[in-house]
């Protein structure tokens, strides 16, 4: 089902069998929602998509989840179930005039559900073009993405869609589609295949079912069938043989890509430059997203770096600028500027850790009353009530500061932030001790 095309049936039905020569994935393809595999919190009995479906009515979503989960398939089959005229729009070769041809369509088409994948790339004038559209209800939008919502679609577009998460398949659903496959596929029925292991075919496919029946569909054909018995023994390690490309290569949207993000933080973190260039360079050369990288370390300069360098934070907010701007190939000079400094910079998650435990405690304790001298007073009668009249204004005093209680009562002397082991924070408790004396324990 092509992605390509503006309208790709006035009335979706039942599509038709994929042809012998197409791959594996588009074979086994499911043509009802009743083939679909997983996601039964979405399309199960008690699903939230179901109970649309048997209402006859369908609100603008966007489906969030990794690659080969079937959202593609899933809008397909949602359009189908509902009797809608339906439209595909790929974002990676679609422009604004592309919506408003669709837009313009559907205005003669009444409950148009408009699909587009991988809406996370739609430039924030394409996603503008679509909203007085949702909001009027001329089309019906399902976007599909592999990234967060939140980051990647506008807020107003946002705003007027629910967003549905999709799982990763599971273990079981994963053999179930290798099994059927073998059983039910017309050119793979043909073949004597026994599947002795399934480790390697669900590990390399990182569960993608794409991934999965790409995978399999390769190892059957490769796969030397024994002499006497002509039967084809998938084991785990002839499809790590027949993989071994596979392996080597880098999936931005597969397993690889959360276990490389995760080294190349770990790297960071554990101040190691070459290790954490590494990581980049195995990225960048996969085609990983590079706002994707430059947010991570927008994260991590607070998370991991903090006071410890303040400055770390301020170069990683000047890097997420900088490639949101440039794009690649130029950005990975400042994403490598940006690691190695983070990597070679002192370490301190303590601010990390102590908004940590003030959330923690307001959790567990709720909200405790504001110090009375802390109290704004914008009527006659909070002043009369003593409403701010204690309070000492800093400016007022020796070295801008005077020992007062800025905490409820029932805290006060509580503790969040604990100073780390580096020379910018022994500065730092050097300070507080001397304001404070022994009140924080610093």
């Amino acid at each position: 089902m092509s992605t390509g095309s503006l309208f790709d049936s006035e009335t979706p039905s039942r599509p038709t069998p994929a042809s012998p020569d197409a791959p594996l994935p588009e074979r086994r393809r499911p043509r009802t929602l009743a083939e679909y595999a997983g996601q039964q919190h979405l399309i199960g009995p008690e699903g939230v998509l179901r109970r649309y479906l048997n209402a006859g009515r369908l609100p603008s979503l966007i489906l969030w989840g990794p690659p080969g989960v079937g959202k593609t398939t899933l809008a397909h089959l949602l359009a189908q179930e509902l009797g809608r005229p339906f439209a595909a729009l790929s974002a990676i070769n679609a422009g604004v005039k592309d919506v408003r041809d669709v837009i313009e369509r559907a205005k003669r088409q009444p409950g148009t559900l408009l699909f587009i994948d991988e809406i996370h790339r739609f430039s924030k004038a394409q996603q503008d073009a679509l909203l007085g559209a949702v909001e009027h209800g001329t089309i019906t939008l399902i976007g599909a993405t592999t990234e967060n919502p939140s980051f990647e679609v506008i807020p107003a577009l946002l705003s007027r869609a629910q967003v549905y998460t999709l799982e990763a398949l599971d273990k079981d659903v994963l053999i179930d589609l290798i099994n059927k496959a073998l059983a039910e596929d017309e050119v793979l029925k043909r073949k004597k295949v026994r599947v002795d292991e399934y480790n390697a075919l669900l590990t390399i496919s990182g569960g993608d079912a794409r991934k999965l029946l790409n995978l399999l569909e390769i190892v059957v054909q490769a796969a030397s069938p024994a002499p006497i018995t002509g039967e084809i023994v998938i084991t785990d390690a002839v499809v790590q043989q027949l993989a071994q490309q596979h392996l080597a290569r880098y999936d931005k949207g597969g397993e690889m890509h959360y276990d490389v993000i995760s080294a190349f933080i770990k790297s960071i973190r554990g101040s190691d430059p070459n290790a954490a260039l590494y990581y980049l360079a195995v990225m960048l050369e996969g085609g990983e997203d590079v706002k994707f990288i430059a947010r991570r370390l927008l994260i991590l300069a607070s998370e991991d770096v903090g006071n410890a360098n303040p400055n770390a934070l301020l170069l990683a907010q000047s890097c997420f600028q900088a490639v949101t701007v440039i794009g690649l190939p130029e950005s990975d000079i400042i994403l490598g500027q940006t690691v190695v400094y983070l990597a070679t910079s002192p370490k301190s998650n303590t601010s990390y850790k102590a908004i940590r435990e003030a959330r923690a405690l307001v959790r567990q304790q709720g909200v405790q009353p504001v110090p009375i001298p802390l109290r704004n007073a914008p009527t006659k009668l909070m002043k009369q009530l003593g409403y701010g009249q204690e309070y000492q204004y800093a400016h007022d005093y020796p070295g801008n500061f005077v020992q007062q209680e800025f905490l409820p009562e029932q805290l006060s002397g509580t503790t969040f932030y604990h100073p780390g082991d580096n020379p910018a924070e022994h500065k730092i408790r050097e300070r507080l001790r001397q304001q404070w004396g022994e009140k924080y324990g610093y």
